[in-house]
């Protein structure tokens, strides 16, 4: 099954100051979020595989949009995260199923990496809901300079029989981070935790 997608808007944030001190570089954050028709709207069905292929096919279309919108390499973005809205007509699962089983490998592929498990939110909620996506470091957990988020929201979705999903991606942590922890130039990336 394929996404039959109503519209996909692209959020570019970019934070150059923070308390009135300069941000240098600037912090940049993007998502790519998609409205889709859900093809389960208002019925409970047993196998969700169609929409399980359908977050692999938004995985590598969302995060090239993303990656895209900040200007960089795969391989220098820093921070990934991922959520969902279902409609009032859709139930969590169907987010569920567009989020876990598969969405994940096409993004750490563009990543080019990605050993860190993906932060992820999913929620139901009407036109104009917010969708917080959560957001960690891409090669290391404990980095917690990079636990963060990013708001999104899009005006007239998700629509009862429609799903919102959402990839962000960022090429740092947040700004003049400083609770200690795990630094992103100590991180050896390999468990997925340090």
């Amino acid at each position: 099954m394929k996404a039959n997608i109503r519209k996909i808007v692209t959020f570019v944030e970019e934070t150059l100051s923070e308390m009135g001190r300069p941000v240098e570089p600037p912090t940049r954050r993007a998502a790519a979020v998609a409205v889709i028709e859900n093809p389960y709207a208002g019925q409970y069905v047993e196998d969700l595989s169609g929409l399980i292929d359908i977050g692999e096919e938004l995985g590598a279309l969302l995060t090239a949009r993303a990656v895209a919108a900040l200007g960089i390499p795969g391989a220098e973005a820093q921070s990934y995260g991922k959520a969902a809205a279902v409609g009032e007509n859709g139930e969590l699962e169907h987010a569920a199923a567009i989020l876990h089983p598969k969405l994940g490998a096409p993004v750490r592929k563009a990543l080019g990496k990605g050993a860190a498990l993906i932060p992820s939110s999913k929620k139901r909620g009407g036109p104009g809901v917010a969708l917080d996506v959560p957001l960690g470091h891409k090669d290391a957990a404990f980095v917690r300079s990079h636990f963060d988020g990013m708001e999104v929201r899009i005006a007239d979705a998700p629509r009862a029989n429609e799903i919102v999903v959402a990839v962000a991606i960022t090429d740092s942590g947040r700004p003049h981070p400083r609770v200690g922890g795990l630094k992103h130039t100590e991180i050896k990336g390999e468990d997925g935790l340090r």
